[in-house]
């Protein structure tokens, strides 16, 4: 709609964050008539005030605070742009947007990564990894937005193309002293077994969160959240501070509970054993370099470890 100057846009925000022209002028090396010059076209290029100028310095009006959001996602767009672009200039032959779970993610995917960048005839290759829930990672690879996902087989991934990956078993975290664990002494646990207790609760649409709702409406009953929080990392900080348990893969709670008091209890469920996938549109379509690390992946899975050998794709 305007053409607009990224220049400007860097230039307002700077002036939004430091409230004062001459102070942005001094670091940018640029004299005061020229900033403010730039920042009156933004004005007349937006149709409204940006500032508010007080005592102490220039103030965002509510137009300013609006824009300024837009010119920092714009601005922050514009140097992942650059700097994925600058890597094709240094050499590099293949760039693979991979969208991941936390659970995937939370588990060994950066370990396997690893191992296929450290291979000598992948050294060219860049591979970025982006952390979504469920049904943005299928929404991702279905649009075109990354070359491939990983998350839960039990997605909507119809239409997609599929290999198995790694898989996890879900269990309970629980502090020490809390009733579960001293059950887990002599009985195995059921999602059932833990309803009465206060839950400390992942993003309402995780896949984990998604299938705990489920579960205890089956139950009949709903989940007792105490405490909300991001990422696995943070729910077993909750567990071990004893306000709540949590449900979470069982491989990410073993490494986070040695050495403190928090116990892990495997789900008897048969839901609770969790198998991922990697989806991606039409393999003829991959580049060669994001098919060289899908067959990576793939051999990754249960099955390709037990079978001891993985497929290369066409």
């Amino acid at each position: 709609m305007y053409d607009l100057s990224l220049l400007n846009l860097r230039l307002f925000v700077q002036v939004c964050e430091q409230r004062s022209i001459a102070r942005v002028a001094q670091a940018e090396a640029l004299v005061a008539s020229a900033i403010s010059k730039r920042l009156a076209q933004l004005e007349h290029q937006m149709g409204a005030p940006l500032f508010i100028r007080e005592r102490r310095g220039l103030r965002p009006t509510a137009a300013g605070e609006t824009l300024l959001e837009h010119a920092r996602t714009m601005l922050a767009a514009a140097n992942h742009m650059q700097q994925e672009m600058a890597a094709y200039s240094k050499g590099v032959q293949g760039q693979v947007r991979v969208l991941v779970t936390a659970s995937v993610m939370a588990e060994s995917l950066a370990d396997h990564v690893a191992s296929f960048l450290q291979q000598p005839a992948h050294t060219s290759i860049r591979v970025t990894l982006e952390e979504c829930v469920s049904p943005d990672v299928v929404r991702g690879v279905r649009e075109g937005r990354a070359a491939m996902g990983i998350c839960w087989d039990a997605a909507d991934l119809s239409g997609l193309q599929t290999q198995p990956y790694s898989s996890d078993h879900l269990a309970i975290a629980a502090h020490k002293s809390h009733p579960i664990a001293r059950m887990a002494q002599s009985a195995a646990v059921h999602f059932s077994d833990v309803l009465d207790y206060e839950h400390v609760s992942m993003p309402a649409l995780s896949a984990v969160q998604i299938l705990l709702t489920r579960a205890a409406a089956q139950e009949g009953k709903a989940l007792r959240h105490r405490v909300h929080v991001s990422n696995f990392d943070a729910a077993l900080r909750v567990v071990q501070a004893n306000l709540a348990i949590s449900v979470v893969p069982r491989e990410v709670a073993l490494s986070f509970a040695a050495n403190t008091d928090v116990r892990v209890i495997p789900l008897a469920d048969s839901w609770a054993k969790r198998q991922f996938a990697i989806s991606y549109r039409d393999a003829a379509l991959l580049s060669s370099a994001a098919k060289a690390l899908l067959s990576h992946l793939a051999a990754q899975s249960p099955q390709a470890l037990q079978d001891g050998e993985g497929r290369d794709l066409p």
